[in-house]
């Protein structure tokens, strides 16, 4: 038997998470053939793209990308001959999908190599394709085709086993899992791998699946109408609207009207009886985006609703009983909007039943890079450009930059550097690397090898309690000023017990012992 064979073999007999099996499978793939790299892609009918599941040998940021079929003519000829292994030589006119993305040469521009694919099929449906590429002219001839085509079978097996474990732990869990490394998706995806975002996923699917009142809380453009969508989504209510409302843009003269509607002569100008947005979200979801900023005039007739389920059209004078479910979400700490005297206890008190915090970008790790590749790919294809990606520099400024802007700010940065790029002469036929400097990132820089090593000359070396003790320090304050002073949620941010990081704190002098 062919020792790869084996190996998946030994795969599909053990019950893996869906991301570890799918990453052993490219990664032995790409040992197998010696290429530079292998990709795993689903198919999203939907919106008839391609999305990477797995990768090896690929740039950081490509997991995040998407490829749409009728941009990418070399994934569109896989899709069409399914189940034949289809090979592009080196001077293929076709266009490459992952040009300038293969990293067995770091900042080397990918122009010529060779590569191969298939179409997957599961449960005789089309499922997405596997692509191999070689930096190497020549490196996919006539056995290493035979050798592809002989293990699709096993490939696709793989693929079927990882269903089937997805779909059993879903019955495990009654409502499904969230699935690590798994972006989720329909209206709006949510793309990330990080724990601190997988554990937000679990934790809403979860309370999907009540009737509470959700309140989302997260700094600005951390993208909590997503996250909102997505309850919704995961919700007994999925078949029944999802109506928006945004607080922050209703004056407080027409507010009461639109959440509540109005009777004919309700007011000058209403010459029609007209229902409001509770109303229209009948027997579903009506999320209240930015919940802080409502006047406190209609706060309470808010309540009211919360309350009785009942609302009351202006200008009528019965009252009409609804039946929906309240998200709501704000930037704003309506703990101290309460105290001001700017937002009612009691509404606060109804809404956040069950708060969510949402991770900001700077919490999320490598999510950076992903959600980066997914705002280039949607450049190249604005723009017209047959690659886009980042230099090595770009990717470290990413990293290190606080992103207070967020997601919002990601995609607005990702936006002007291929702009820039352009400007500064860049051809739209050739590969484009964003450079650090367009993305006009402001970062620390990085201190030099010579000055770390060089640094203790310059004092007495400290002790190693006292650099311990500094550094739980800082980590400590940067979490509650992230968190706007709440014990609860830095400690979740930092990974620890809140007990425990209570005492830690009163041992390192943050709070009164």
């Amino acid at each position: 038997m062919n020792p790869l064979h084996a190996l998946l073999l030994t795969d599909l007999a053990m019950e893996l998470p869906m991301a570890v099996r799918l990453q052993r499978l490219v990664e032995l793939l790409r040992m197998q053939f010696g290429c530079g790299a292998v990709a795993l892609l689903s198919l999203d009918s939907e919106t008839s793209s391609l999305r990477p599941v797995a990768v090896d040998g690929l740039s950081s940021d490509a997991v995040g990308r998407r490829f749409p079929i009728a941009e990418h003519p070399r994934l569109a000829t896989l899709l069409k001959r399914a189940g034949e292994v289809v090979r592009f030589p080196h001077d293929s006119k076709l266009p490459d999908p992952y040009d300038g993305l293969v990293i067995e040469q770091p900042g080397q521009p990918l122009d010529v190599h060779d590569c191969m694919g298939v179409a997957l099929e599961v449960e005789g449906q089309c499922w997405g394709v596997l692509t191999l590429d070689a930096l190497t002219v020549g490196t996919f001839e006539g056995k290493a085709i035979r050798e592809l085509e002989q293990l699709v079978l096993v490939i696709e097996a793989a693929v079927r086993v990882t269903r089937l474990e997805t779909a059993l732990r879903g019955v495990r869990q009654s409502a499904g899992a969230v699935e690590e490394g798994v972006a989720l998706r329909p209206e709006g995806e949510i793309i990330g791998q990080s724990k601190p975002l997988l554990h937000l996923l679990q934790e809403l699917q979860v309370v999907a699946d009540t009737e509470l009142p959700v309140l989302l809380l997260g700094e600005t453009g951390v993208g909590k109408e997503l996250f909102a969508r997505r309850l919704h989504q995961m919700s007994r209510r999925s078949g029944k609207p999802l109506v928006h409302v945004n607080c922050a843009a209703l004056p407080e003269a027409l507010a009461e009207s639109e959440l509540f509607g109005h009777v004919r002569g309700a007011f000058s100008g209403a010459i029609a009886e007209r229902a409001g947005r509770f109303e229209a979200a009948e027997g579903g979801t009506l999320f209240l985006d930015e919940v802080g900023e409502l006047p406190l005039s209609i706060q309470a007739k808010l309540l009211r609703a919360l309350q009785n389920g009942e609302i009351q059209r202006l200008g009528a004078d019965r009252p009409r009983k609804v039946n929906v479910r309240i998200i709501a979400a704000t930037n704003r700490n309506l703990k101290e909007r309460v105290q001001e005297g700017s937002f009612r206890a009691d509404l606060y008190h109804r809404l956040s039943v069950y708060p969510v915090p949402i991770p900001p970008l700077r919490e999320r790790g490598n999510d950076v890079l992903l959600l980066a590749g997914f705002f280039l790919e949607l450049n190249r294809a604005r723009l017209g450009l047959r690659s886009l990606r980042l230099s090595v520099a770009a990717e470290d400024a990413l990293h290190r930059y606080a992103w207070p802007g967020n997601v919002r700010e990601l995609e607005h940065v990702v936006s002007r550097a291929a702009l820039k790029a352009l400007s500064h002469g860049a051809q739209r036929s050739e590969i484009v690397t964003l450079e650090a400097d367009w993305l006009g990132l402001e970062v620390q820089p990085q201190p030099s090898v010579a000055t770390v090593l060089h640094a203790p000359m310059l004092a007495p070396a400290p002790s190693m309690r006292a650099v311990v003790d500094s550094a739980q320090r800082e980590a400590i304050r940067w979490a509650l000023d992230a968190h706007r002073g709440q014990w609860a949620q830095a400690a979740r941010s930092l990974d620890v017990d809140p007990s425990n990081l209570h005492k830690l704190a009163k041992r390192l002098g943050l709070k009164a012992a």
